[in-house]
């Protein structure tokens, strides 16, 4: 299981526009890896459509959004194409990274959220319990905002 300030596992996933992506190609980026259990579930949709409609805010604090769920690449260009999204989705059809990241469950991919720093040290991680649950836009702005030491509540 992966915790703060562990380095982030490296992973090489295919992406929905085929491409291969791999997370040390992005050292020098701040990503925020979202684990999520499907595409065109109601959770992960209502999660999904609200990280890109706060995608600007993301942008804004240097935070590029990727999405990682089992389904394989046809369902993530569907869906993505449907919502809109405007991030990569990646195919985790083995739930291999789901595992070294901790969030593997018995019934498939838990919902998870990890921010990782340029670096490539995971600097935000959080495991939802219960798939009902996810972490809000409002919620991972915050947090990130708050590391940056630029949250000024």
């Amino acid at each position: 299981m992966v915790m703060l300030n562990d380095k982030a596992p490296e992973f090489s996933l295919q992406s929905d526009g085929g491409d291969n992506y791999r997370l040390s190609d992005h050292t020098g980026e701040r990503v925020l890896l979202v684990f999520y259990p499907g595409d065109n579930t109601p959770v992960c949709t209502r999660q999904l459509c609200e990280y890109r409609d706060g995608i600007e805010a993301f942008a804004d604090l240097g935070v590029s959004v990727v999405g990682i769920s089992s389904d394989d690449l046809e369902s993530h260009q569907k869906f993505r194409d449907k919502h809109e999204l405007p991030f990569v989705l990646l195919s985790d059809l083995d739930l291999e990274v789901a595992k070294r990241y901790g969030c593997k469950g018995a019934l498939g991919m838990k919902r998870a959220v990890f921010l990782v720093d340029e670096k490539g040290i995971v600097r935000y991680a959080h495991i939802e319990t219960l798939a009902l649950f996810r972490r809000r836009a409002e919620e991972l702005l915050e947090a990130i905002s708050a590391l940056d030491g630029s949250d000024t509540d």
